[in-house]
Parts: structure tokens; C-alpha cells; sequence
């Protein structure tokens, strides 16, 4: 919603002002300057990143306009499956989630946490290190090298979806300057034409510069922006499971784990202690 408010906030301020100045929009309507500079950066785009970037991309941008995939409520829910977890292993032993892990997708300790158990690469993250835990890995400093270094291979991946979307905004004002030589050159053809047809088409050149500049730091540089942060709020959940795990790895009991947890969150998406205490009060023993 947000950001088809901001992009609606643009266009009516530019072309607002545009027209207060007296300015035509008729003359604004060059669609060949729309083909030469976004299908340029299109194809630039297809040939500067692998197929699966590209396809990261379009989910990305989609994504813009969902914006974090995690809200308060799939936090707590993350909390409660991670005391619920560490409760388990404290009471039982760790050897009591072997079965969990091995078929996560039939569990009952994340049967009652559906965002959680839905999220293919949640699950792995945390069967991976929860395996590792059964089969005696306890050292929590090599835990948590190993976890750093995971995390940040998955943070790279993301970074490059922002990267490639940041470049092609940068690109767009280069594409109008081509767009508007283009027009020039078209122009220099047509010199012996009357001084109204010449100021058209020149009016029509600079229309591709104009285009370039507003794509790039009105739109798709806005949009490079929140991509990028849209996957830094998404990499926090991974984070939680990261402290969490860590801190049971260090002896400490389920409560306090997840708290260590929680305080690691944002505050826009953060329980407060009391409800966090209150869902997990009313979390059923496995």
C-alpha cells in the first residue's frame, strides 16, 4: 500500500508541477522514448545476471509491494516453536528430536506452528542445526562460526537481488541520455523544417533524459531500496532461531533462551515479555 502511495505521490507532484508551469502533457507522451529506455534496461538487466537473480527478482519486486514476509504474530509463533523445542531437549534429551527433524513435515512439535512449518527454508535452517545438536555437537562458539557463515551466504544471495535491481536504476539515466541523442540525431535530419516542427522534435529528445532521471530516483532506485530492506527484516527470523539455539547450546532454560531471542527483534515487530509469556504458558507439553 505504502508503495503505491509513494509512486502516486511522485507522479502527481511531477507532472502536477509540470502542468502548473504551463506545461503541456501531450508533449510528455513519447512512447519510443519508453521503448528505447526501458527495453534497453530490460535487456541490459537479462544479460547482467544469471537466471536465478532474474527469477529473484520478479519475486523480489513483487514482494515490494507485500513488504516484510514476517509480522509480529510469526514472530511469536516462531518463539513459542522455539521454546517448545528447547523445552523438549531439556526434559527428554536431545536425542528426543531426532525423529522431529528427520520428518519435520509430520512432526507434532511443529504441527501447531503452520507460517513456520510452511517455510521450506526456515525448516531446513533449523533441522540442520537441531541434527547436528543430536548428533552431539555442543561446542556453541563452532556453532555459532557455523551459523554466521551460512547466514551470511544467505544474506549475499539477497544482496544481489538488490544489487542488480540498484544497477539498472543507475542505469536509466545513461539510457536517456542515448534516448535523447537518438532524437537529436533525428532532428539534425529533419533541419530544414520550420521552427515549430523543430521545437517539437527536440521537446521529444529531451523527453528521453527527463524519463531516464525520473526512473531512476523516482522509481526503481526507491524500489532497489526496499528490496533491500524488506530482505533485511526477512534475515531477522533466521536470527532468532540463531541466538536461540545458541543461548540452549549454553545451558540456559527455554525461557530464557527465547528471551534472548526476542530481544534481538525490532521493535515495530517485537512481543513484549508478558505475551510472549503468556503464549507460551499456553503451549501444550509434547
Amino acid at each position: 500500500m505504502f508503495v503505491i502511495i509513494g509512486m502516486v505521490v511522485v507522479t502527481l507532484s511531477i507532472l502536477g508541477g509540470y502542468v502548473a508551469l504551463g506545461g503541456k502533457l501531450g508533449v510528455l507522451w513519447q512512447p519510443f522514448e519508453v521503448v528505447i529506455i526501458g527495453g534497453s534496461g530490460l535487456g541490459a538487466f537479462i544479460l547482467a545476471n544469471p537466471p536465478v537473480v532474474l527469477k529473484r527478482a520478479v519475486s523480489s519486486y513483487i514482494g515490494i509491494l507485500k513488504g516484510p514476509k514476517y509480522k509480529k504474530e510469526d514472530y511469536i509463533e516462531l518463539l513459542c516453536m522455539l521454546y517448545q523445542t528447547c523445552r523438549l531437549a531439556k526434559t527428554k534429551g536431545m536425542l528426543a528430536l531426532e525423529a522431529h527433524v528427520d520428518k519435520p513435515e509430520s512432526s507434532p512439535l511443529f504441527e501447531p506452528f503452520p507460517t513456520f512449518k510452511s517455510d521450506h527454508h526456515a525448516v531446513e535452517f533449523l533441522c540442520d542445526y537441531l541434527r547436528l545438536m543430536t548428533l552431539g555437537t555442543d561446542n556453541a562458539m563452532e556453532v555459532e562460526t557455523l551459523m554466521d557463515i551460512e547466514l551470511d551466504v544467505h544474506h549475499g544471495e539477497a544482496h544481489r537481488v538488490f544489487h542488480a535491481a540498484n544497477t539498472m536504476a543507475e542505469a536509466f539515466p545513461g539510457l536517456g541520455i542515448v534516448a535523447a541523442v537518438l532524437g537529436v540525431i533525428k532532428t539534425m535530419g529533419s533541419i530544414a523544417e520550420p521552427p515549430e516542427v523543430l521545437g517539437a522534435l527536440i521537446g521529444a529528445a529531451l523527453v528521453g533524459t527527463f524519463l531516464g532521471i525520473l526512473l531512476c530516483y523516482g522509481f526503481f532506485g526507491p524500489m532497489a531500496a526496499a528490496i533491500a530492506g524488506i530482505d533485511e527484516d526477512d534475515h531477522q527470523y533466521y536470527v532468532v532461531m540463531k541466538i536461540a539455539l545458541l543461548a540452549h547450546l549454553q545451558g540456559y532454560a527455554p525461557a530464557v533462551s527465547v528471551e534472548f531471542a526476542r530481544k534481538t527483534l525490532m521493535s515495530n515487530v517485537r512481543p513484549t515479555f508478558a505475551e510472549l509469556e503468556e503464549a507460551t504458558g499456553n503451549l501444550d507439553p509434547i
